[in-house]
């Protein structure tokens, strides 16, 4: 399997180690769910706020259960919606991968700290349902944790590109529409995250029961993980 590409990547990312402080400032300012704050705070790196906000969104996809759309809406009064998704888009394709890469090399128990076992255990269950599938659902339903699907898909015995384009296709509708309405966002940021958010889980709610309904009027419409059949 040629990664080259991205194992490139991830090796490039993970030489940046940041200090303890700045991990405690980062928390920090997300607990405030201030999206003014954290774009200060990005665009106070000059030329090099891009490469910031790029790291910040890979960080949070491997360490830290930190809201990436916060990132996302930042990005997009930045740097423009479409110019912002990309660079949003982009970014949280580089922490899944990294997710991915580091559960393929360490194993299990190193993932297991880095997010928790009931976690990993609660996503087994989604990849034994719904198999190759399975990245692409929960890459729609924004109440799953997009950090513990990428490190549960490297613990299965799926292979990169498979969960790569998964991933990216997933993950692109959310993209566009939180960089288009981050664009737009002005004051109130709390509450329209509030009202957005349950728009999402909403729309994702009826998918996802509509998807269980079928399979279980329908049970060999369900995908096996093990045979990808």
């Amino acid at each position: 399997m040629k990664v080259c590409l991205p194992v490139g990547l991830v090796l490039g990312v993970m030489a940046f180690k940041p200090s303890r402080d700045w991990v405690k400032q980062v928390f920090l300012m997300f607990q405030l769910l201030d999206v003014n704050l954290i774009r200060g705070y990005i665009l106070s790196f000059g030329i090099w706020a891009p490469v910031m906000s790029f790291f910040l969104m890979v960080f949070q996809s491997v360490v830290a259960p930190l809201p990436a759309f916060l990132i996302t809406f930042a990005n997009a009064g930045l740097f423009g919606w479409w110019k912002g998704a990309i660079l949003s888009w982009s970014s949280a394709m580089a922490g899944a991968a990294l997710c991915f890469f580091i559960a393929k090399w360490y194993g299990r128990k190193p993932v297991e700290r880095l997010t928790s076992k009931a976690g990993l255990e609660g996503v087994d269950r989604f990849f034994d349902r719904y198999g190759n599938y399975a990245v692409f659902i929960t890459r729609l339903l924004p109440f799953v944790s997009f950090d513990i699907v990428s490190y549960g898909a490297g613990l299965t015995s799926m292979r990169f590109w498979p969960f790569f384009l998964a991933t990216g296709l997933g993950q692109l509708p959310a993209t566009i529409v939180y960089s288009y309405v981050g664009g737009m966002l002005t004051e109130g940021t709390r509450k329209f995250v509030l009202g957005l958010s349950l728009l999402f889980v909403l729309t994702a709610l009826v998918a996802l029961w509509k998807k269980i309904y079928r399979d279980r009027r329908d049970p060999e419409s369900c995908v096996d993980f093990s045979t990808g059949k």
